[in-house]
């Protein structure tokens, strides 16, 4: 029987998951992971492990509490503050499932005698033999709209294979039947909005904490000031939210060391691009040759799209890519993840750059 350490968040996805996990016969251990605790803001960790503690004991399964507030603030808040400095929009949830709960959570459970983690993912893990070699895959889950395969997209072989998704195989209104039928004491509660693992406020309320506000001008596509803001680095491309300026007019370039922010049109050519350049690309199997066509997409809440993914001859020895879309992509963002899949199997990602 194996032995797996199982993510318990407080949320209703992470209880089904142990519950899952234990009907089919694992050895289950609970860990409650504690990132953050803060009494300014609207912070639910004691809340959430108030929950999580509640539902281990439903489950009659033992519960461990790892405290990780260093690692979290070293590897991800940090990372977030340092990136928005820099005019450069993060993306820490994809971080965070490659640098801590696959990395330093999978580490401690391994540490532990554990046979690997489970935890409440959107996605799928498949083993694939050939000979006498396994291929751990990983595909989008069978609801796309919640798919989160973009947020997997860093994790390695290792990493996949010692990890379960126990709610690979059903949608989320079969996860809040499933939890209702059985009485789970979280059954109710709501799914969580908040930032990775933080609290649930306004990603602007976070950064103000340590970037000031320093106003200067935004300037339209004639070059004229038409607007003050708060301080370039509150904003991010194809961004409308604070800015107070008319429906049509979008985010398409800031001067951080200037403290500008330039805002075009929608339909602007600075905002609609075809092609866009990656560095860091990571394969989660076998490296393809290039070119290769793949689906590709730039933002979560977005349906891959048609591409090409070919070397960026600029810097062909640095794992720098480029990748030709069919169609127009909106508001590209640098150091944002796009992510290459080839039908529902998700390839691998790279950071957005600007050559």
């Amino acid at each position: 029987m194996k032995k797996i350490l199982v993510w318990l968040s407080g949320w209703v996805d992470s209880a089904v998951a142990a519950y899952l996990l234990k009907k089919q016969w694992y050895e289950v251990v609970a860990w409650f992971m504690k990132n953050y605790i803060s009494d300014s803001w609207n912070c639910s960790t004691y809340q959430d492990a108030d929950e999580a503690i509640k539902v281990a004991n439903f489950l009659w399964i033992e519960i461990i509490s790892f405290d990780l507030i260093k690692e979290y603030n070293e590897k991800i808040i940090n990372y977030i503050y340092d990136g928005y400095k820099k005019w450069i929009t993060p993306n820490p949830d994809v971080f965070c499932n490659n640098l801590i709960k696959f990395d330093v959570f999978l580490n401690k459970a391994l540490d532990m005698w554990f046979d690997g983690i489970a935890t409440w993912h959107y996605a799928r893990i498949v083993p694939i033999k050939q000979w006498s070699n396994v291929t751990m895959k990983l595909y989008r889950w069978i609801d796309y709209n919640k798919d989160q395969s973009y947020f997997l997209s860093w994790l390695n072989q290792f990493q996949l294979s010692k990890s379960i998704f126990p709610i690979w195989d059903i949608d989320k209104p079969e996860v809040r039947k499933i939890a209702k039928e059985i009485w789970l004491p979280n059954a109710e509660r709501k799914d969580s909005q908040g930032l990775c693992f933080v609290w649930n406020i306004p990603i602007k309320t976070f950064l103000e904490q340590k970037l000031p506000h320093k106003k200067w001008d935004i300037i339209n596509i004639e070059w004229k000031k038409i607007w003050e803001h708060d301080g370039a680095w509150f904003y991010t491309i194809g961004q409308r939210r604070w800015l107070n300026l008319l429906p049509d007019l979008y985010v398409n370039k800031i001067d951080v060391k200037g403290n500008v922010i330039y805002v075009w049109p929608r339909g602007s050519e600075l905002l609609n691009q075809k092609t866009i350049y990656a560095k860091e690309r990571h394969w989660i199997a076998d490296g393809y040759n290039l070119p290769i066509e793949i689906q590709a997409k730039i933002r979560y809440r977005q349906e891959p799209k048609s591409a090409i993914l070919m070397k960026n001859e600029k810097w062909i020895m640095n794992n720098r890519v480029k990748i030709e879309f069919k169609e127009k992509q909106w508001a590209v963002a640098p150091w944002q993840i796009v992510v290459a899949y080839n039908g529902d199997e998700c390839l691998g990602n790279g950071i957005i750059t600007g050559e």
